[in-house]
């Protein structure tokens, strides 16, 4: 069994992201599971507060589920042409300490994704990324890209992917990141 894990870089309950990803999680190939993560309660980094009280739990919690999957799926929104803070927060703390990058991210398969209200999709934030899954050591599929413009279209008012080709693009989508992750898992 294939295990991704999923993390949208938004916290919003609406969040067109996480909607990204909740329909990404019902079109994955047999064999796969995509489990859903939340940044939602991982606190502002501040190294006062790591040297005082430690890692958090949410972070130690999340940490653990992406070292025990086979890959990480990052749904970003784009925020000023660039990574969501929030998103950015959350990494930050997941690679803390440092000794710890190489459990958490070293050769960790990581696709991105991210749909906008905006016409372009989030070319300038999934781009923005490349840089820190460099820092991290990460294995960045790119097998195809995923930018989902006119969100507000392409999902009804409950989170539900309405789009039929948006549907079968994030279903093909899903299933290359996985046939990558497959052969990286075979490889190594």
């Amino acid at each position: 069994m294939t295990t991704i894990v999923g993390i949208s870089g938004s916290v919003r309950k609406g969040s067109y992201n996480g909607a990204l990803l909740r329909a990404a999680s019902t079109l994955t190939p047999n064999g796969c599971v995509l489990e859903l993560a939340s940044i939602e309660n991982i606190p502002l980094y501040n190294g006062d507060l790591e040297a005082a009280e430690g890692i958090p739990e949410s972070v130690s919690t999340l940490k653990n589920q992406i070292a025990a999957a086979d890959g990480l799926l990052i749904a970003t929104p784009e925020y000023n042409n660039s990574v969501p803070g929030v998103l950015k927060n959350a990494i930050d703390w997941l690679s803390r300490p440092p000794a710890d990058i190489p459990r958490v991210f070293h050769n960790r398969a990581v696709a991105i994704t991210g749909a906008t209200p905006g016409g372009a999709g989030t070319r300038m934030a999934q781009t923005a990324w490349l840089p820190v899954f460099r820092a991290l050591g990460m294995h960045a599929w790119f097998g195809a890209q995923l930018y989902v413009g006119g969100a507000r279209k392409v999902f009804d008012e409950s989170g539900n992917l309405i789009d039929e080709d948006i549907k079968q693009r994030l279903r093909s989508y899903i299933a290359g990141f996985v046939e990558f992750v497959t052969a990286a898992r075979l490889s190594s």
